[in-house]
């Protein structure tokens, strides 16, 4: 009782700063809709988010997500209103607010620097171009989110929200449990409705994890649906960008804008032509009917027993055909392969982002990252080491027989024997359960879409599909959505008692 009546009061001393803000989730369309009625301006809508972020993140619960705003922002969305008064509209993002993880290049007056001291002013040659897509498609570029310094792949016991330069993002709906990571700022700042949308990047469970446990919907795409170009890398053979969002129907929309072909992105010639356009089109109702649905045991499952069962019984609710697979065993045994494989592709890739920075950059290898850190220990290890970048510095080049070795492991094990099997072997749609490493290791889609509360923390529930079934991917979690309507608002809770 002594703790209800306290959780009761923590919401009646918030719920007048939650009542204040007009876009509370809002969705894309929602706006677009009151912009194209003219009630609306980009402008008036970038404002009222700076005051969001001044009242929820700089100031009340001190959320900690914003490392850094735009100083163009409003100029920004001023130029956009223009645009629209002449006629101009570029599509669905047209005057919407985004942020986006600073991990991610911008060749403006923001810095990029993965929340390493060591990169503040090393300025990149140009946009990321999943940056240059987003400007493109008329979004307004708000600021970069705080993450898990180096995509939470420094160190061991790293602390999942926290980077030397934006210190430590909190979780909205409980305080002081973790946000998770490595896209923890992206996340918090989508569910605490300081944007409309934000852009991570996952290597292994860095867009679905936070996303879950801050309740929103997290899309990782196929791995060369949005280019890496200007993303500072952690592994090539794992790497990709997505959008974090209130809603599925925002995800696909994000998507859209999001994807294409690159040619500094080599993994993006692959790309099926006219995917990404695909997703503007209205999703489907009723996915889930007749669809083949993989449930994988394991030790990989989230959500635990319970709430998977529930879950399950929520796709058969809606029509779903739920399968048992078994286990994905050969992925929960190839931990050591996808760390060696992480380890030889991060200096390669970190060394060849550094090389592009110009010849009188400070910061020129991930040597020189190392020995700045050392040399900066009370700011930049007060919490965890860098025992990752050091194996990191020491390995080879990626001719070596161990690398190969180790990517061929993982690539088999997750891909040729583990989700391409269970989807021809049992006809499936999409596989749930316990499939976040498979996916992050295969290169595949997957999509954590809002479901329950747990020990007051958001649980999400994730679908897995085979490569390039973003599409599909996004009905069937949309008719989840439709059938569950679980996103919550977060109520800031200083902390939540133990039963």
């Amino acid at each position: 009782m002594k703790s209800g009546i306290i959780a009761v009061l923590a919401l009646c001393l918030l719920s007048p700063l939650r009542a204040a803000f007009p876009f509370a989730e809002a969705t894309i369309d929602d706006l677009q809709a009151r912009m194209a009625a003219g009630t609306l301006t980009a402008r008036a809508l970038t404002e009222a988010y700076l005051g969001r972020i001044a009242e929820i993140d700089r100031a009340g619960p001190r959320l900690n997500a914003i490392i850094e705003l735009n100083p163009e922002a409003l100029a920004i969305a001023e130029r956009l209103d223009a645009e629209r008064k002449a006629g101009k509209v570029r599509g669905p993002l047209h005057g919407i607010p985004v942020l986006i993880k600073d991990n991610i290049a911008t060749a403006d007056k923001m810095e990029t620097t993965a929340g390493s001291l060591a990169l503040v002013g090393l300025k990149p040659p140009r946009d990321a171009h999943l940056v240059s897509r987003l400007r493109d498609a008329g979004a307004v570029i708000l600021g970069k989110t705080n993450l898990s310094e180096w995509a939470n792949f420094r160190g061991e016991r790293s602390v999942s929200g926290w980077s030397a330069r934006g210190g430590q993002t909190l979780n909205p709906y409980v305080l002081d449990k973790s946000p998770s990571g490595s896209s923890s700022g992206s996340a918090v700042a989508v569910a605490a409705n300081l944007c409309v949308a934000a852009i991570g990047t996952e290597t292994f469970g860095s867009i679905i994890s936070p996303s879950t446990v801050c309740g929103v919907v997290g899309f990782k795409p196929t791995l060369g649906l949005v280019s890496r170009s200007g993303v500072i890398p952690i592994a090539a053979a794992f790497d990709t960008a997505g959008p974090i969002t209130r809603t599925v129907r925002d995800a696909a929309l994000m998507l859209a804008a999001l994807g294409g072909p690159d040619a500094r992105d080599e993994a993006t010639r692959g790309l099926p032509p006219g995917l990404p356009e695909k997703m503007t089109a209205a999703i489907p109702t009723g996915a889930l009917r007749g669809a083949r649905i993989g449930v994988v045991r394991g030790s990989g499952i989230r959500i635990g027993d319970k709430m998977l069962t529930a879950a399950l019984d929520v796709l058969r609710g809606a029509g779903a055909e739920v399968v048992e697979v078994g286990e994905l065993s050969g992925v929960a045994n190839i931990g050591g392969a996808r760390t060696e494989v992480m380890l030889y592709e991060m200096k390669a890739g970190i060394n060849a982002y550094l090389a592009e920075l110009g010849p009188d950059a400070p910061i020129k290898s991930m040597t020189d990252i190392i020995t700045f850190n050392d040399g900066n220990w009370a700011k930049e290890q007060p919490l965890f080491g860098q025992q990752h970048f050091t194996r990191s510095a020491a390995k080879g080049p990626l001719t070596d027989p161990a690398y190969l070795d180790a990517l061929a492991h993982c690539r088999r094990a997750a891909r040729t024997e583990g989700i391409d099997a269970l989807v021809e072997r049992h006809r499936l749609d999409a596989l749930v359960g316990g499939v976040l490493g498979a996916a992050a290791m295969a290169g595949y889609p997957s999509v954590t879409v809002p479901f329950g509360v747990v020990s007051g923390l958001p649980v999400g529930f994730l679908f897995c599909g085979a490569v390039w079934t973003e599409v599909k991917l996004l009905a069937l979690a949309a008719d989840f959505e439709a059938h569950t309507r679980a996103r919550r608002e977060p109520q800031f809770l200083p902390t939540v008692p133990a039963p």
